[in-house]
């Protein structure tokens, strides 16, 4: 089995090159591309409604970024082990600049679908795009078996407090409109903005190193080879957790508590902070709890409660409550993340790593691609409850199904004992 493979020991900050190092760049990158991501997801349905669109056809520009998504990571899976991770990540930070003009640009259904496929306009508060699993497959060597959790907990919390920070940047615009803009003026320099982050994002990446060449004479190597048959599985129960969270992505939380409750943009935009403080602050504390009761069940432990609050919050009558039940679900729906993100890494052998990131991570887009559409169906039909329930009901039975079948799957650290 592939956790039974010998890690590397690699500088992870500063690799003996200064600051940036190879950890700290993917860091900064990431942070960047989480801080577009973070108004984006609240800003998203508000353009897209000025724009005239209903709440279905908003769902609809979700569901084909998921799936658009989805399709481009799994050609640079495909892709990883040739052309290396810096030079993907390079031209995907070039993909992020025009997804941002485009869209500012753009004002037709079927342009802005089109730019949603093709593009890397992110929905959800969650990190879903072509960047993740190459930034997992360049970290995975970064840090021995004992600190990378701690790796991918720092990773997550960079991403995080950039995302809540995005996310109280999205009252911007209504800044702009007291300043004299138009309204989808203001919106559309928000766009601008992201793509300017996406250009800032790949002069990050230039610091990574280029991939050592193959050496001559070596044939093709295998994307997946001993570590086929776990990946599949996990890749398997990761798509059902994908698709249920594809159900309540920011997105369609922001659209539900608009409708639902009339909460202000700018309201959204302090709520969604203290959310993506809440999220940031739950990583150290993963990392914390995955080195004393395994990833695994800090991955089912944590996830359960969150699930619950959720269906809770559905059912609020007021909007405190409401939004106090979604502040307790943030604080502990995603500390399963740098968890996954480890267990996934330890898991298979080195060789294997670039692939099974990307194997693991793109039936998660395909499946949460599903989702919004519904949920805005869903909306739009008045059944404003059944996305967060569908949501929290399907996500418990991917917890319990994973902690049936990888109990005893543990990676080394935990068969070395307490980190």
């Amino acid at each position: 089995m592939g956790d039974q493979v010998q890690q590397p020991v690699i500088q992870a900050a500063g690799g003996g090159a200064g600051w940036p190092g190879p950890a700290a760049a993917i860091y900064a990158a990431r942070a960047l591309r989480d801080f577009g991501d973070g108004f984006v997801a609240v800003l998203l349905v508000v353009y897209l409604a000025e724009l005239g669109l209903d709440a279905f056809r908003i769902g609809l520009v979700a569901t084909t970024a998921l799936l658009g998504s989805a399709l481009i990571t799994l050609g640079a899976g495909l892709l990883g082990h040739r052309c290396g991770g810096r030079r993907l990540l390079l031209l995907a930070s070039l993909l992020m600049l025009a997804t941002g003009l485009a869209f500012a640009l753009a004002s037709d259904f079927a342009m802005l679908l089109l730019v949603a496929f093709a593009g890397t306009i992110n929905p959800t508060a969650g990190s879903v795009s072509i960047f993740v699993p190459l930034e997992h497959a360049v970290l995975a060597d970064l840090a021995s078996a004992r600190h990378r959790t701690r790796m991918f907990a720092r990773y997550s919390l960079a991403g995080a407090l950039a995302a809540a920070l995005g996310a109280l940047a999205a009252g911007t615009p209504d800044l702009l409109l007291a300043a004299g803009w138009n309204r989808l003026t203001a919106l559309r320099a928000m766009f601008v903005l992201y793509a300017a982050l996406g250009l800032l994002g790949g002069l990050c990446y230039w610091r990574i190193p280029p991939s050592p060449p193959r050496p001559a004479g070596q044939g093709p190597v295998a994307a997946l080879g001993p570590s086929r048959r776990i990946v599949l599985r996990l890749a398997a129960l990761f798509s059902v957790d994908a698709f249920a969270g594809g159900f309540a992505v920011q997105a369609m939380v922001a659209l539900w508590l608009f409708d639902r409750f009339g909460l202000s943009l700018a309201a959204a935009g302090v709520f969604f902070f203290q959310t993506g403080l809440l999220t940031a602050a739950s990583y150290p504390v993963a990392a914390w709890l995955a080195s004393r009761i395994g990833l695994v069940n800090t991955m089912v432990f944590t996830h359960i409660p969150a699930s619950l609050c959720l269906i809770l919050a559905a059912f609020a009558p007021t909007l405190p409550l409401a939004l106090g039940l979604l502040l307790v679900r943030a604080a502990l729906t995603q500390m399963d993340v740098p968890a996954r993100s480890s267990y996934v890494m330890a898991v298979v052998t080195l060789p294997e790593r670039a692939a099974a990131a990307s194997v693991t991570s793109v039936p998660r887009s395909l499946a949460a691609a599903l989702s919004p559409a519904l949920a805005g169906a869903l909306l739009a039909g008045g059944l404003s409850a059944w996305p967060f329930i569908l949501c929290g009901v399907l996500k418990i039975g991917y917890d319990l199904a994973l902690l049936w079948g990888f109990r005893h799957v543990q990676p080394p650290e935990e068969r070395l004992g307490p980190i």
